[in-house]
């Protein structure tokens, strides 16, 4: 052991004999606690973004509980302390808006309290991002627990997959395909219990990255909410975080490049989320580790994509757990990975993933017959996009990665909602749709509106697919030929500001290429007639997230987060 009783940061509080830490023990007594519950002990607080509204955490309560169970087990104090729940579905305009705030409330939370190591709950997609940017940030000893995914969804003897299969089955609905009815009842099988969402999403990516970078106990990233290997794990993280306090090990000595080199790789073999890019970016960020898109992209070029998971495959997480789960994935694929990379229980990463097997190459395919044989996720360059793009296209119909086509612009999502089913909107299949204006500042938040809808003439027509361009994000579960991230955004004047009606648009995937087929004597024409617009904050939060975040590819953290040396502890008065 590296520490002391006298060397915790918690004896500051409770441990010296003056006027201050008789009002800190008071106020312990007053709760019940006396000093043999505190008292040369870790403080461990317990980070929980429980709320009614957070339905993936519905189960938080008890797991809560759970580690509490293991803190004082090892020996610790646990201290339950709520933080901003991020939740996917009810947030407008986006969740994306408060990522960053939560990060900032973790660091915060963590600095100003009797705090000694912390066990990070979250799951929901913007959740696992946003606590661990807080804890690299603020540096004490931290573990990260997961939500773990639902149970799959059911529907007249068909298995459904959040996200993706709605918009699957919206698309047949618009077509005509699929009645009122039908639609209702798939709404009460979809989502069965306690979870995030149980396809390849942008919470399970998030969660598998959190596990390869080593902020989980082995494994714990795949156990589905409502097992009961859940519940033990939840317990387990309350032990061990008390052994990391005593160890000293914290999150600087756990983030180091090869890590994230790992994380990247995990990402592609399991064709994760296209959203992973920019959290990844900002998670980096709070290490000093400046993260290039081109990182991505030359590892997706040699990473084999060998999960068969919805939307990219066809199996659930359910289905990925009882397979082997992540630690099987990690195996099969470790000659791409940096075994030696350190992890919170003490052991590389090739020692907690040795020996695990596959017992279902359906769901995780060996290397030697991937799905794909690239990475999940491209990212494209050219003049629409000079800060880079990407695209999921293991997601698409083949036939449009190679695509030329003629463009329908919206100049806002009001703008695309308000025309795109008009029956006198001149579009075609090998039209390319382009939103702008829905991006970091623009959306603002950079909202999930990157799947845009296939305009319903096109759906009776038989039409899935189509090429998409915005500056937007898409959801996890969402799939099709859309390209995302566009950077820089619209709405401070990227090129994808200058794209109008008919312009034709290429886009190469194998070439890594985005280009607009105009003259750059007519792009700077256009440029110099451009109206720059307002911004969509005046005050309060919105005015802080306008004047400080950062564009997608530097991971829309706010500027003022990644530079300078770390806080300095408070004093106590």
């Amino acid at each position: 052991m590296k520490k002391s009783a006298q060397e915790l940061r918690s004896h500051r509080w409770f441990g010296v004999t003056d006027m201050r830490s008789f009002a800190h023990r008071s106020r312990a007594k007053q709760m019940g606690y006396g000093p043999q519950d505190y008292a040369g002990k870790p403080v461990i607080a317990i980070v929980n973004t429980w709320s009614d509204l957070t339905t993936c955490h519905t189960h938080f309560r008890d797991r809560a509980e759970e580690v509490k169970r293991g803190v004082w087990q090892a020996g610790g104090f646990p201290v339950e302390i709520p933080a901003l729940p991020i939740n996917e579905t009810y947030m407008k305009p986006s969740p994306m808006m408060y990522r960053n705030l939560l990060a900032m409330e973790v660091e915060e939370l963590l600095r100003c309290q009797p705090v000694d190591g912390v066990v990070l709950m979250g799951g929901c997609d913007k959740t696992t991002p946003g606590l661990l940017m807080g804890a690299i940030s603020m540096n004490l000893p931290a573990i990260y627990l997961p939500a773990g995914p639902m149970l799959r969804g059911n529907w007249n003897g068909e298995v459904l997959g959040s996200g993706s299969d709605v918009w699957k089955y919206w698309a047949e609905k618009c077509a005509g395909n699929i009645s009122d009815d039908q639609w209702n009842e798939m709404e009460d099988g979809i989502a069965r219990s306690a979870g995030v969402c149980m396809t390849m999403g942008t919470a399970s990516t998030m969660t598998a990255i959190a596990e390869t970078l080593g902020f989980t106990l082995p494994g714990a990233s795949s156990i589905p909410a409502v097992d009961a290997n859940h519940s033990r794990m939840a317990t387990n993280c309350g032990r061990r975080i008390v052994t990391m306090v005593w160890e000293d090990l914290k999150p600087i000595d756990i983030l180091n490049m090869a890590a994230v080199e790992n994380a990247i790789t995990a990402d592609m073999a399991i064709g994760g989320s296209t959203n992973a890019i920019i959290h990844l970016v900002a998670m980096a960020g709070r290490a000093g580790l400046k993260l290039d898109l081109r990182k991505f992209d030359e590892i997706s070029q040699r990473t084999p994509m060998i999960a068969n998971l919805r939307p990219s495959g066809q199996y659930l997480m359910e289905d990925f757990y009882y397979a082997g789960g992540l630690r099987a994935l990690l195996w099969e694929i470790r000659e791409l990975l940096h075994l030696e990379a350190p992890t919170v229980n003490g052991r590389s990463l090739g020692e907690n993933i040795t020996g695990a097997r596959i017992f279902n190459s359906e769901v995780i395919r060996p290397l030697a017959d991937p799905i794909a044989d690239q990475g999940g996720t491209a990212i494209l360059f050219g003049n629409l996009a000079p800060k880079g793009a990407v695209i999921k296209p293991t997601a698409a119909e083949k036939r449009l990665l190679q695509h030329t086509g003629p463009a329908v612009v919206f100049t806002d999502y009001n703008d695309m909602a308000a025309r795109i089913d008009r029956d006198d909107l001149v579009v075609d299949e090998n039209s390319v749709l382009v939103l702008q204006n829905a991006g970091p500042l623009g959306g603002p938040g950079m909202p999930e509106w990157g799947m845009l809808p296939i305009p319903k003439k096109l759906l009776k027509k038989g039409v899935r697919d189509m090429v998409r361009i915005s500056d937007a994000r898409m959801s996890g579960t969402a799939y099709g030929a859309c390209v995302l991230h566009v950077s820089p955004e619209s709405f401070i004047g990227g090129p994808l500001a200058l794209v109008q009606d008919g312009d034709l648009i290429e886009i190469d995937v194998a070439g890594r290429r985005l280009q607009l087929l105009v003259s750059d004597d007519e792009m700077e024409i256009r440029r110099a007639r451009r109206v720059i617009p307002k911004p969509r904050y005046d005050r309060g939060f919105g005015a802080m997230f306008s004047a400080h975040v950062t564009q997608a590819d530097e991971g829309c953290d706010f500027d003022f987060l990644l530079s300078g040396p770390q806080t300095a502890e408070p004093e106590i008065h």
